[in-house]
């Protein structure tokens, strides 16, 4: 008698490893990043001392943002956050627009705060152009590299950077508010109200980040419970924390002194003398790898949902048999973020342009993802009862912060129709492949 065929192996699944204290080190890495390095400054430069008032009304409105995701992935947990969240809503093709607005946002962001802490390091360190970019290039490759060996090492790597962030920042804030002075808060609204809402765009890119943990809730070992958990922390310290440095950067006159580019090197160097900058380097360095790490993992779950429901080239959407992570779409990140680190080279990109494209895309999808909340009604604490306003809030605030982006809005309107054309051509061509066609 033959020997029947065997059974075909499992397919590979998302390794299930995430807890509170991961999530909670996942989210202020992913919120708490490059911003709190260089955008204290540059909005103080815009907006005087009246800066503050932004920080304080993104501190607060990052709470709707922040439950609003987290209770959509809670609700049904899957690789992709938002982008899932979009598909069940409002259907593939604006899944398919938020999964290639999620790419717009990486290949552009992830370049931009590589060069900040680069840029760090140069405050510290004398370094040329070419220098400060291959630095950028290697802070990307090596997030990179710790994803590639599973969200459980990625995870606990995270743990320590964030606790070691937390610890240096509140040193540095206790240090230097022995330096704040009133009259540095004098005259408090310099330039006017309309540079606030400039200031709020760019503090916007500082929130964000509370939708990147929903893009790995396929691998939470208990969503419902600790989403939850992990909210409730993250805000408050997140918030609280980068009011903090920003009080103490305007409150010191430090972005007069450090420029707009290095504030906390001029701040720590008022209390550390010749060493401050060296401690800011060591702390820039941390932070951005911090960041870059996580937003690695969770935009190459975007990138492999996409690609897996065919709003991308199907290719991507493979998983490592052993390691169970996105190996191609990762391949697809480094090597389009390495692209794009060049453009910015070359082309003498501003770090001001380069974060305003990015956080156009990044509000874009806020947008979509509150407006998907509104629709599918998130379940927010244990009532049971659904609500709409918390999603609304969040809805209003994106679409309120989207137009101060400015003409760079354009990138991602461009990327918009990009991917809705491409939807229309892989359903065409999937109509053309099917039976009887």
């Amino acid at each position: 008698m033959p020997n029947a065929p065997s059974a075909p192996p499992p397919s590979p699944s998302l390794h299930r490893a995430i807890r509170t204290r991961h999530a909670v080190a996942l989210y202020v890495s992913s919120v708490l990043g490059s911003g709190i390095l260089v955008l204290p400054g540059l909005t103080a430069q815009i907006a005087g001392p009246a800066s503050l008032l932004a920080w304080a009304l993104l501190a607060v409105a990052s709470v709707p943002f922040a439950l609003t995701f987290a209770s959509l992935s809670a609700r049904h947990p899957e690789s992709g956050g938002v982008y899932g969240f979009a598909r069940e809503a409002f259907g593939g093709t604006a899944a398919r627009v938020t999964g290639w607005l999620f790419a717009l946002w990486e290949f552009t962001g992830a370049p931009a705060v590589a060069l900040i802490a680069a840029s760090y390091l140069g405050y510290a360190f004398p370094l040329d152009r070419p220098e400060t970019f291959l630095l950028g290039f290697g802070i990307l490759v090596a997030a990179f590299a710790i994803n590639y060996r599973g969200i459980s090492f990625s995870s606990k790597v995270q743990l320590a950077v964030i606790v070691s962030i937390i610890a240096l920042l509140l040193g540095t804030i206790a240090l230097s508010g022995m330096r704040v002075r009133p009259e540095n808060f004098a005259p408090f609204l310099p330039y006017g109200l309309v540079p606030i809402g400039t200031a709020a765009a760019l503090i916007f890119w500082s929130f964000l980040g509370y939708e990147n943990v929903s893009n790995v809730a396929e691998e939470f070992e208990d969503p419902a419970r600790d989403f939850p958990r992990a909210v409730y922390l993250s805000t408050a310290l997140v918030g609280g924390l980068y009011f903090a440095v920003a009080f103490v950067t305007v409150g010191t006159a430090a972005y007069v002194a450090g420029g707009s580019v290095a504030p906390f090197a001029a701040i720590l160097g008022n209390v550390l003398g010749p060493f401050g900058a060296m401690g800011t380097a060591v702390l820039a360095v941390f932070i951005i790898f911090g960041v870059v790490n996580a937003y690695t993992a969770g935009m190459s779950r975007v990138l492999y949902a996409t690609a897996r429901d065919g709003g991308l080239p199907r290719g991507l959407a493979h998983l490592d048999p052993v390691r169970r992570i996105p190996d191609r779409a990762l391949l697809v990140m480094i090597v389009g973020v390495g692209i794009v680190l060049t453009v910015y080279y070359f082309a003498n990109v501003s770090l001001t342009s380069a974060l305003l494209v990015s956080s156009g895309a990044a509000i874009a999808v806020y947008i979509l993802g509150s407006a998907a909340g509104v629709r599918l009604r998130p379940v927010v604490g244990r009532s049971g009862r659904p609500n709409r306003w918390l999603a609304g809030i969040s809805l209003a605030i994106s679409i309120g912060v989207l137009p101060f982006i400015g003409p760079l809005a354009l990138v991602s309107l461009a990327v918009v129709l990009a991917a809705i054309a491409y939807a229309y051509l892989d359903r065409r061509r999937s109509g053309a492949r099917a039976p009887g066609r």
